[in-house]
Parts: C-alpha cells; structure tokens; sequence
C-alpha cells in the first residue's frame, strides 16, 4: 500500500483474483464511496445554490424546524453535546430515505474520499505492508523522494520525527496521516535494515507522487494485448491511451480491457475511453433527470485508435458506475463481447454540492441509461439495508457460479445495434458468463491471505536473493523459476507462528493456486506489475476463458452476429 492511499484507494498491493474474489464489506461498499465521481468531471460547475422552485414553503417550515430544535438542544439540554457532529448526524439520516448513493461528506473526511480519483498525491513515496506490527518497506515508487534518499526494500520503519511506530498497533491510516504531507515538508524516517547492526536516519522530502489507474498492460502473445484499469480517476485516459499506443507498436490486432474490480470514478474519461472503440457518432451514454435540467447525451466523436480489431471486455460484480459505462456501450453497440459476471448496478448520478463550512452534498439528480436503453441501477427501497446486501444476497442465490434466470424476463429485454438480446434491471450482463473459480480455494488458504503470510515471505525471499532475481529477465523467469515444496513448507510454517492451524487435506486442495501466486508476488517484486499479471492469468479463470473467446469477438467485429 502507497503511503499516501487511503482506504478510499485500490492501489493497495495487488492480490490475487482468487482472494479478491471474496468480497469485504469494504469492497462491497467501495463503489458507494466513489459514487460522486460518475458526473464531477462534467457538472463540477454546476453547484450554486438556489431555493427551491418545487415547494419553497415546505422547505422554508422544514428548515425553520430543524433550526429551532438545535437551538433548543444547544442552550436547555441537561447535558453538553457536540451540535455540529449531532447536525451531520441528522443530515446523514436524513439522506438515507432518499437512495444509496446520495450522501454527506463532513469536511473532516473530505480530503479523504477526494483522494482516491487524484492523479498524484504528496507523500515520500513508498509501498508498505504492516506484518507483526512493523512497518515494512515493499518498494521505494520509482522516481520518488524515497527512493532517491536510500530507502530499500525490506526496510523497517520504527520511527516517524522520533515516534516510535514499531509495536504500537498502528493502522494503515496511522501511516498515512504520518507519512502523506504539502510538497516540500521534511519528514524524519528511522529504519532497521538486514545486515546493519544500528539503525539508519533519513531526511526526506515530500514531493508530488504519480499514482497509476491503468494497473499493467502487457502483450499475451504476438497478436493479442491486455490492459487493466482499476478506476477511472484524473489521468485514467492519458493513461489508457499511452498503452493502447504501446500495445499497437508491438502487433496489437485484438484485446482484452479488464475492468474487474473497477468501481469507476470520472464520467468523463468513461466515455472517451469507450470513444477510442466506437467508429462514427455512435450514441455512449445518457442521463435522464428530473426536468431536463441535467438530461444529457455522449456521442463518439473522434477517431479512435482501436475502432475495428476484436475487443473482449472483462467484467464483474466489482465493475461499477464508469466500467458499466465502457461495458454498456461497447455491448450495446456491438463492440465488445462482454465476458464474465454480472456487474455492480450502479446507475444513478451524483453532483457534488460544496457547503458553506467546508463540508458536502453529493445529490443524486439523475439516471444513467445505456446506448439501448438499459437503466443499469439495481432496484433499491431507501431506508432499508438490502442495498447493501445485495453481494452477499448474489452468492446466497448461487449467482457468482450461474446466470441468475429471474433476471432474464421479457420486460427487462432491449436489443443491441445489431438486434442481439440484452437485459437491463441491474448491471450489465455479460454475453458469456464466468463462474467464480473456488476449486482450489480454502478457508486455510483464506487464512493464509488475510495474515499477509504470502507478502511477509515474498519480502523477506526477494531481500535474500535480490542479486540473483535482479539478473534474470522475466521470460527466464516465467520459464524456470519454480516454487519448490520447501517454499511452501516455509509458508505453512509462517502461518503456524501467526497462530493459522495447519489443515493437510486444505493445503493440498489450494497447493497449486498457493504455488502460482506465491510466484506471482516474487515476480512482482522483482519486475513490477508487468511481472505480476502475467504469471497470476495463469490461474485466473476468466482470463483464460476470455481468451478462448477471439473466435466469437472476431465474428462480432465483423457484424456476423
């Protein structure tokens, strides 16, 4: 994790897709935080307040209400209260009898969800993991202050301007709020490095980090290219576009996009994304509101650099607001063939509303619907958790391992530019559904991931065998390198000292899978994202399917439908 990510952020250390497949609370909720983004890139502007035209008696009576009660509250109650917190409180409650993604953001925690759709942040520059409550150093970012001071791989932070770090259960937000500061500010770093007997002293000065949205892109083979993005933030596009060119330089004639796990952010880069597709003035998106104050249509509108060669675009139920955008439009138009699982079902859209005190309102003011007029948004009843819910609901249905059929009724049937069947209702529904692989998953396993066992060893392998790795190029890599059973026997022993029970019959069910990644996560260690993606897609699932999927994407290219 970058010193200057929040859990706003997915630009955590990688994990593998078996794991990431187990959907947190904090996953589930993710694109929810995120919400507000879908529009700011075009409605930014549009945040002046003016009374309401609707109903300005009702508005007026209401807010002289609330008014009056606080100010009852504030000087008769029997006890001291905190009114602003006890305000944010009701406005919150308040917004919740609305819809989902409506919501206020105190100005204390502004700052935060802001910064996940920043392209840069001001930091020293490092990738952490917290293993046994000590900070470790996974990677100095390339370029940053960090870097250039000393700092190493494997190095452990135990102190920050002379407070002590190490053993005091601190949090990943703990290091954040340490480490992240204005450009140009000094932060004083103590670290214990292998092979050093005192520790080491560093001054450091915070600069402006890049962050990346466009995760890898790499050539699977002589002819096929594969790009993930992992949001949709400030830079997304320029992002998108350098490896698109890349990838073109090198043989590109048909392509994966990956926006698993997408939750989305920037309307904006959506669609010109989705542009870069789409030959013509074919129609990406349009939102529906109230009035037509805030009713819009995208178009395509320029050439793109990837308008004719086969296009498949992987999805799941991580893939949320923007992604469904991209996917939406790509399948509508026939484009894309769409492959994996249902998406989030995110379809409303949010303006950002600045308040007087720093604060804000993100409003929902309209719906978004597909080329073929699919709302995507998944039904919703305001004020219940259901909403909420509904990941956990999907695999209780049995929905991440068959297409749920409830969904596939008449009423929820549109049909694409050249007359396929598509289904609105919730999400985009892929043309060809993936289920969830768990044959080689197990709760040991699981343990094992939670832990951070595997990071902890690949750390300490990578630190004891840097010279030889930093030699050998990635091909001799992914060729010869092997994960030998004492590599293995290592990891069942690190999780025995982290207090994980050994299950035998468990860790032979998820030897292999344990295998792949614990090479994976070396590779990264070594070559970067490049080297990560490339060895974990040989056990990925609906990477390997898509692939198998050319020969129909070729015949939609060509409107052989």
């Amino acid at each position: 994790m970058s010193e200057d990510k929040n859990n706003f952020s997915d630009q955590e250390t990688p994990q593998p897709q078996q794991n990431r497949n187990s959907n947190t609370l904090f996953q589930i909720r993710l694109p929810l935080f995120i919400a507000f983004a879908l529009v700011v890139g075009v409605l930014i502007g549009a945040t002046t307040f003016a009374p309401s035209g609707h109903n300005p008696q009702g508005t007026a009576k209401s807010y002289l209400k609330f008014r009056d009660i606080l100010s009852y509250i504030d000087r008769d109650y029997v006890d001291t209260v905190n009114i602003e917190e006890l305000s944010d409180y009701a406005i919150s409650k308040m917004l919740e009898k609305l819809d989902p993604h409506t919501s206020y953001i105190p100005a204390s925690e502004l700052a935060m969800a802001r910064s996940y759709l920043d392209g840069d942040f001001e930091g020293i520059g490092v990738e952490f993991n917290i293993f046994k409550d000590t900070i470790y150093v996974v990677t100095p970012l390339s370029g940053g202050p960090s870097e250039a001071a000393g700092i190493q791989a494997g190095d452990k932070l135990i102190q920050v301007d002379g407070e002590s770090v190490a053993g005091v259960n601190i949090t990943n937000e703990g290091v954040f709020k340490r480490l992240r500061g204005p450009k140009g500010t000094k932060v004083e770093l103590t670290v214990l490095r292998k092979g050093n007997n005192k520790p080491l002293n560093f001054t450091i000065r915070r600069n402006k980090i890049p962050t990346h949205s466009v995760d890898v892109s790499y050539m699977v083979d002589a002819h096929t290219g594969y790009i993930k993005v992992s949001r949709f933030s400030a830079h997304t596009f320029e992002e998108f576009k350098e490896a698109l060119t890349g990838l073109k330089k090198k043989g590109l004639q048909q392509l994966i996009l990956d926006l698993r796990g997408n939750p989305g952010g920037y309307m904006d880069h959506a669609t010109r994304m989705a542009d870069e597709f789409l030959s013509g003035e074919k129609l990406i998106v349009y939102t529906d509101g109230k009035g037509s104050k805030y009713d819009s249509k995208t178009f395509a509108n320029v050439k793109g650099d990837f308008e004719n060669g086969s296009l498949i675009v992987l999805i799941d139920e991580g893939s949320a607001s923007a992604s469904e955008i991209v996917a939406g439009a790509l399948q509508d138009n026939d484009r894309a063939l769409i492959v994996g699982r249902r998406s989030f079902g995110k379809g409303l859209v949010q303006m950002p509303i600045p308040l007087n005190d720093g604060s804000e309102l993100r409003l929902t003011i309209s719906r978004y619907y597909t080329p073929s007029g699919r709302s995507i948004q998944k039904p919703y009843v305001a004020g219940t958790d259901e909403y909420q819910k509904d990941m956990l609901n999907r695999y209780e249905r049995g929905e991440y391992f068959h297409p749920d059929s409830t969904l596939f009724v008449d009423s929820l049937k549109y049909s694409t530019t050249l007359g396929r069947t598509v289904y609105g209702g919730g999400g985009i529904m892929p043309d060809v559904f993936v289920a969830r692989d768990t044959t080689e998953m197990s709760e040991y396993l699981s343990k094992i991931y939670n832990k951070n066992i595997i990071g902890e060893y690949t750390l300490n392998y990578y630190r004891d065998n840097r010279k030889k790795l930093d030699k050998m190029s990635f091909d001799k890599f992914q060729k010869t390198f092997d994960v030998t059973d004492k590599m293995l026997q290592d990891i069942v022993t690190l999780a025995k000292e982290a207090g994980i029970e050994q299950n035998t019959a468990q860790f032979e069910r998820s030897k292999n899978l344990l295998r792949n990644n614990l090479k994976a996560f070396i590779a990264r260690s070594v070559y970067g994202n490049n080297g990560f993606y490339p060895i974990l897609h040989e056990s990925d699932e609906e990477f390997q399917q898509a692939l198998k999927e050319f020969t129909r994407a070729k015949r939609l290219a060509r409107g052989d439908v």
